[in-house]
């Protein structure tokens, strides 16, 4: 396993605890399974590392793979064309220069080393909990769920400037062999296109060719779910340059989109991409969409349609509904921040936590280091989030153009981390986004309505978010939160906020949109901005933060069309149209937070300028008039404005499905046990009454049969001992052909009562109830035991009959004695 301990003569020397430690605790969880002898120790681990500086033992949950010589000849396997040039070179720097140790009796590997071999008395970074890659560790490969079949190959575009839940996961997908495209070309004329989607966000269930030059696509719902058709990404091969090709996707379930309004589908071309440098670009003629005639009974679907002409001949082709930005693309956009020595310095990654399929969710904290304890105490937090729904493509690119920016040495991004600490979440749902999901995760779910879920296993990205923001909120003030999302029935770009009732900061959560859509005034509109809490959005990010105490909590909508405002009007956003808006959320932070508020109290009057004209026009359509130079700032806002277009909650809200499927099963259970037993009365007086009816009927049967069980108690000539045990006494049977009785003694064997005065005196107490009582009902009467049971009653004293009945078991014509009980009990 490791070639240069074989070369190396063999030294005596003593175990390191640490390293004993750390190798019983990974052996422990499965993520080390080699021999203890082939790990090199603190005494000979000097000459090893200086001479084959490198070795990588990497895996995850379980899974052993082989060790690699150098990570980053691991990376380079792994994602050829993800990294550039300049990237290469500075990971082949960090190679040559890490992981150096110094003197051989030195057993700790937490101090760093200069490159001549002096100990640098300085700690490491603490190693983090998870895996997350750092310069010495590769990229972490895609997990998807087993039942998934995945190509091997990594698509990589350049940019122009099984079951009913998910069960496990594993890198690669499915085991075994991946079956081959269901059409299989005849010959070099064969001009029947090839269609593929089997790669990391792809989304194509099949293709049916109807004509020639026309294809059916349907499109695969959210894994898991049966909704949420909208996200589409394939390949195309053996494409003809001069034909008129048509694709109609059949199954889409939104009723309205901008593709009615001119917006037009992605394709990327390898030959245009490879020869001229072109990238993604909008194409497509005779657009349409419309409902489809064909329904299920459960659900309407709807067509998108259009025409295209390939380029080239023989080329590769791809379809997107908007610019892709994998999982992949997040990892190497990391990895090249880990591995700049400058930005590492104010850049901190960390892992977040898990993702249901085991993908790391990554943290940013991103901050210049404060010069004083109370100077990093006074700094403000602002958090960013992207890529809660997996298939709103366009958030990526505004995360992406944030970090450029912040990150740069731009001396605004340099105040920005001198005055405040970001909490940056870049991907929130990296399972979906790598299975080609719209909207759901692997619990099958809608994560933005389960911001206030207490189910850590099934939404571990969203738990851990929110834990996170609530203890910053304990350390500091959370100046403002936004995650980004993507809208497809609006154009332009704008924000979700929540209306404050409290006078004091009366439509402050409406001045930070105000000024950024002065700062970008041809792609974003405030006019479409909407701050109404709506009941069915509860549980979505922007207002649970709200409710935990951040004031400025939004959600930020990106169209994928275009604009409609400014010199941008009727034309598509591109990447760098949404990049640009990261640097405008920067700027506008600025302006926000300046000590001047000249700003922001101009934007303040504005806004209710705004306001009022908008009360007027609500009052003129109703045809009231009203006057407003006092009291119109008591109207509730959230009467003026109309519901968010949001997408429906209801769609992807309740339990997970691996749990509803549970809850299911025992909800059957449960039916099938209450089928099973008797209905019960609906009252407790019912019951009552029931009960009182039964004793009484019981009563007057036995009273009719007492005088021919006295005739017959006084032939009896032999009496039993009483039996202590209260079961044999009230369980005793006929074993004769002559009839015995069970005789009531006390404790003390002398006493016992003569039968034929107990049967007189029953029916004495037996006439006078009847004639006290009502007929229909039975007086309760349970008086207190008495502490002697082995005295006779008296004439003025109810006996103290015992509680059990006695049972009377026939044998041909022989009947056995049945002592009433007089004591009536209610059920509650």
């Amino acid at each position: 396993m490791f070639p240069a301990l074989e070369t190396e003569p063999k030294q005596e020397a003593l175990p390191d605890p640490y390293e004993d430690f750390m190798y019983h605790h990974l052996q422990y969880y499965g993520y080390f399974k080699a021999q203890r002898g082939s790990l090199p120790n603190s005494a000979t681990h000097q000459h090893v590392w200086k001479n084959n500086p490198r070795y990588l033992l990497s895996g995850s949950f379980g899974e052993r793979e082989d060790v690699i010589p150098d990570p980053l000849q691991k990376e380079k396997l792994l994602w050829p064309t993800c990294l550039s040039s300049a990237v290469h070179r500075q990971l082949d720097a960090v190679s040559r220069d890490s992981l150096m140790l110094g003197s051989p009796l030195l057993k700790s590997r937490q101090l760093l080393h200069d490159e001549f071999g002096e100990v640098n008395p300085c700690l490491r970074e603490p190693r983090d909990l998870f895996a997350a890659f750092s310069s010495s560790g590769a990229l972490q490969a895609p997990r998807w769920p087993t039942e998934c079949e995945v190509i091997k190959e990594n698509l990589h575009h350049i940019v122009p400037t099984e079951g009913s839940y998910f069960t496990s996961s594993r890198v690669g997908g499915k085991r075994g062999i991946i079956r081959e495209l269901a059409v299989t070309l005849q010959g070099p004329e064969d001009n029947t296109l090839l269609f593929e989607s089997r790669f990391e966000s792809g989304n194509l269930q099949k293709a049916v060719r109807v004509d020639t030059y026309e294809y059916e696509l349907t499109l695969r719902t959210d894994l898991y779910t049966n909704k949420h058709t909208q996200w589409f990404y394939f390949r195309v091969q053996n494409t003809r340059k001069d034909a008129t090709y048509r694709f109609t996707i059949v199954n889409l379930l939104k009723p309205k989109s901008l593709y009615t309004t001119g917006m037009k589908p992605l394709m990327y071309s390898q030959m245009d991409a490879s020869t001229h440098n072109i990238g993604w670009r909008r194409e497509g003629n005779e657009i349409r969409y419309y409902k489809n005639n064909r329904d299920n009974g459960q659900q309407l679907f709807y067509c998108l349609t259009w025409t295209i002409q390939f380029p080239h001949d023989q080329d590769t082709c791809f379809f997107a509904h908007f610019y892709p930005y994998t999982y992949t693309d997040l990892q190497c956009y990391l990895l090249s921040v880990v591995n700049n020595p400058v930005q590492s310095q104010f850049c901190k990654l960390r892992t977040l936590c898990r993702s249901l399929a085991g993908n790391t969710v990554y943290l940013l904290t991103i901050t210049n280091p404060a010069r004083t304890p109370q100077e990093a105490a006074a700094k403000k937090a602002v958090v960013l989030s992207a890529r809660v729904h997996p298939g709103e493509s366009n958030g990526s690119w505004i995360m992406k153009g944030f970090l450029d920016f912040i990150l740069s040495n731009s001396p605004d991004a340099q105040l920005l981390r001198d005055i405040f600490v970001f909490k940056v979440v870049p991907m929130l749902n990296p399972d979906g986004v790598i299975v080609g999901n719209y909207r759901c995760s692997l619990a099958g779910r809608d994560l933005n309505r389960h911001y206030k879920t207490i189910l850590k296993e099934s939404f571990p990205c969203i738990w851990y978010t929110r834990n996170m923001i609530k203890r910053l909120l304990e350390e500091r003030e959370v100046l403002l939160y936004c995650d980004f999302h993507g809208h497809s029935r609006k154009n332009n770009i704008f924000l979700y906020g929540c209306g404050s009732s409290d006078r004091k900061h009366w439509l402050h959560e409406r001045v930070f949109p105000l000024m950024l859509s002065k700062n970008a005034p041809d792609k974003f509109s405030f006019h479409s901005c909407n701050f109404k809490v709506q009941k069915c959005k509860e549980g979505t990010g922007r207002v649970v933060m709200w409710r935990m105490g951040i004031l400025n909590s939004y959600t930020m909508e990106s169209t994928f069309g275009g604009s409609t405002l400014g010199n941008k009007r009727d034309t598509h956003f591109t990447t760098e149209d949404l990049k640009s808006l990261g640097y405008h959320v920067c700027d506008t932070l600025l302006d926000f937070c300046d000590p001047d508020r000249t700003k922001f109290m101009q934007c303040l009057a504005e806004l209710k300028e705004l306001l009022q004209q908008e009360i007027r026009k609500k009052f003129n359509e109703l045809g009231q008039d009203m006057d407003l130079e006092g009291s119109w700032s008591d109207i509730s806002l959230s009467d003026i404005e109309s519901s968010t277009s949001g997408s429906d909650s209801s769609l992807s809200d309740g339990l997970p499905l691996h749990l509803l499927n549970t809850a299911h099963e025992v909800n059957q259970k449960t039916k099938m046990y209450k089928k099973k037993k008797k209905k019960p009365l609906q009252t407790r007086k019912q019951r009552n009454e029931q009960y009182q009816k039964n004793n009484l009927m019981r009563e007057l049967k036995l009273t009719e049969d007492v005088p021919e069980r006295a005739g017959f108690a006084s032939t009896l000539q032999k009496q039993p001992t009483f039996l202590r045990n209260s079961e044999n006494a009230s369980s005793s049977t006929m074993r004769n052909d002559k009839p015995r009785l069970n005789e009531l003694r006390g404790r003390d064997k002398g006493t016992s009562l003569d039968p034929s005065k107990m049967a007189s005196l029953i029916l004495t107490k037996n006439k006078e109830r009847m004639q006290t009582e009502k007929p229909g009902f039975t007086v309760s009467c349970s008086p207190k035991r008495s502490t002697n049971p082995s005295q006779e009653p008296v004439p003025d004293m109810k006996p103290n009959w015992s509680r059990h009945r006695y049972p009377a078991t026939k044998r041909g014509r022989a009947t056995m004695t049945v002592y009433p009980s007089l004591h009536i009990y209610t059920y509650p």
